[in-house]
């Protein structure tokens, strides 16, 4: 869009009839405009269509404060950013106001006075929305004069005096007036500090050294909370929680289909992963959600699915390098160094020490097993385990390209079964093709139908 054409002044402003609003009605306007239209007002937000974002958009409508409680990696700070879509995509300002304020409705003392001098000429300037979302980590170092304000001694050196408001350096939230303020990790914040944010929430106005300025502050106030700070690293003090008007609970994805499309999503993969393998890791990562070998307290991140995603990639990018195989595609082989790459992304309960990667190792396989037994229910693969026995063995790993890994079977039917499961056909790069048969020679290995021999990691021999 192109502001040029949009006011300049209160003046030409006010002629064209628009009125200021706050942002909560903003917002209120923006999602149900959304909803009527059948548009998704949360791209990008996978796996809470029917639990999360129900209670967020009811909140969202109440116009209420809220603070999204979950476990690590659940997505609640992406869905906080997503809340800058249904802000109006511009909106005016006093121009050099230092908060931001509306024209129409301006809120410091020296934005009234410029207002009542320049009348009709204040000039105007137009904010895209993303200039109105502003974000915070909490931590224990954060200050009130972080969040809130504090004198500036500068402007007290100009010969202000003290109780002049002018010599106030406003805070974090005071400068989002007319926007949203997000707090991640908020019980991390001192008690003390967490006090100073009551009167923004409830009063509206801010206290600063002393002295009180009634400013109509126009916020929303958004945070995160894991479950297990409100009584291990800190809490959110009671008086505050009570002042938040929803509290909602975030959760890891429910169902296989989008854990996998999250990872989809979100791993930027620099070779193909099929979605076979990518179903593996989403099995992997559920199995690790209900290991009681893995501290649950903390959780399992979705980032971890995430980051073992692109660990197979560059696996298979790095075989790519050395074979000369083009294009790089993963192959069951790649899991192998999910293991030992993300062990230290998790935390594993106390004497479970030494018996980190024996754990993995067991859910991923257990993962592929499942994968493979569900994409090729039905199948006979005797013909398969026939053919190696009779001595094709099939060697696999870091520096074999898929071109050997297929010479080594014969021609057999059911191999063509077993791509088209996996929607593999003849016409695509034998990597692919050799994925697929990977995929079903691992299964028979897991299911004790052929034996499995590694040297050194680097290479896996499936024989009789």
């Amino acid at each position: 869009m192109n502001t040029q054409s949009l006011p300049r002044t209160v003046g030409e402003l006010r002629a064209t009839g628009h009125q200021p609003k706050s942002v909560k009605a903003e917002i209120r306007d923006n999602l149900l405009a959304a909803l009527r239209a059948g548009r998704d007002p949360w791209p990008g937000i996978v796996g809470f269509g029917q639990t999360v974002l129900p209670q967020l958009e009811r909140a969202l409508l109440a116009g209420h404060d809220v603070v999204l409680l979950g476990e690590r990696g659940q997505g609640k700070t992406r869905l906080l950013r997503t809340l800058v879509g249904l802000l109006d995509e511009w909106t005016p300002v006093i121009a050099g106001s230092e908060l931001g304020e509306h024209p129409l409705d301006p809120i410091t003392p020296a934005s009234r006075a410029r207002a009542a001098e320049l009348g009709d000429d204040l000039p105007v300037e137009w904010r895209h929305r993303d200039e109105r979302y502003t974000e915070k980590l909490a931590t224990p170092d954060t200050s009130v004069g972080d969040l809130i304000g504090d004198v500036d001694p500068v402007r007290v050196a100009e010969g202000r005096t003290l109780g002049d408001p002018e010599t106030i350096h406003f805070g974090l939230v005071p400068r989002a007036h007319r926007g949203i303020v997000a707090i991640n990790e908020l019980p991390d914040l001192a008690e003390r500090i967490q006090v100073a944010l009551l009167n923004v929430m409830e009063e509206r106005d801010i206290q600063v050294r002393g002295y009180t300025l009634r400013l109509p502050l126009d916020v929303l106030l958004v945070a995160t909370a894991n479950p297990e700070d409100y009584t291990n690293r800190g809490r959110i003090i009671t008086p505050l929680k009570d002042r938040f008007g929803a509290e909602v609970r975030t959760h890891y994805p429910r169902s296989l289909a989008a854990e996998v499309d999250l990872v989809r999503q979100e791993a930027e993969l620099v070779a193909e992963v099929g979605d076979p393998l990518l179903e593996a890791l989403a099995r992997f990562v559920r199995g690790l959600r209900e290991s009681g070998a893995v501290d649950q307290r903390s959780g399992v991140s979705a980032r971890f699915a995430v980051a073992a995603a692109e660990t197979v990639a560059a696996a298979a990018l790095r075989r790519a390098a050395l074979t000369g195989e083009e294009p790089a595609v993963a192959r069951p082989i790649d899991l192998e160094a999910v293991p030992s790459v993300l062990r230290g992304k998790l935390e594993f309960e106390a004497g479970e020490e030494g018996r980190e990667t024996e754990h993995l190792t067991h859910l991923l396989r257990r993962a592929v097993a499942e994968t493979a037994r569900d994409r090729l229910a039905g199948l006979d693969l005797r013909p398969l385990a026939d053919a190696v026995a009779d001595g094709n063995l099939v060697a696999t790993g870091e520096r074999v390209p898929a071109s050997e890994v297929l010479a080594a079977l014969p021609e057999l039917p059911v191999l063509h079964e077993v791509a088209a499961r996996v929607g593999v056909t003849p016409a695509d790069p034998a990597g692919r093709i050799a994925a697929a048969v990977e995929l079903a020679l691992e299964y028979l290995y897991l299911t004790r139908k052929v034996a499995k021999e590694s040297e050194d990691g680097a290479e896996a021999v499936y024989g009789p």
